[in-house]
């Protein structure tokens, strides 16, 4: 089935990674096994995305036994908006799903929907603080 609204691996991870992250408000850190564990995922990708993070100041990360990452600010101050521009780099608004400028007909097969929906989108995700979603502990 195709997906209408495609959010890549890394992104998927990276917002996932820093749900489990910020558990009651962030503050305690995480081994990439057990992030990687609990998300039923690859450790070797989610630690390249957590890398990546740690490059934009999302989250921080210390070697050894009692190692692990953490937030790199308060959950309540990271948006999601934020998360997935990390990964995906800015986003942009399309009017077409096929990825033109304009439509060859009068009239687009899809009206306004599409530029409806990612602007929908775009809002949530400029809106939603990291704390709004992160998983309970």
């Amino acid at each position: 089935m195709t997906r209408l609204i495609h959010v890549s691996d890394a992104a998927n991870l990276a917002l996932h990674a820093l749900m489990l992250l910020g558990r009651g408000g962030g503050g305690h850190s995480l081994s990439v096994a057990v992030m990687a564990d609990e998300l039923a995922v690859s450790e070797p990708h989610l630690g390249k995305v957590l890398q990546r993070l740690a490059k934009l100041g999302l989250v921080t990360s210390r070697r050894g036994p009692a190692g692990g990452f953490t937030l790199g600010r308060p959950s309540n101050q990271i948006r999601l908006m934020e998360i997935l521009e990390a990964i995906e780099g800015p986003v942009e608004q399309q009017r077409c799903l096929l990825g033109r400028n304009l439509c060859v007909g009068k009239a687009c097969a899809m009206g306004t929907l599409v530029h409806s929906v990612q602007s929908i989108l775009i809002d949530h995700l400029t809106k939603t603080l990291l704390s709004d979603v992160a998983f309970d502990a």
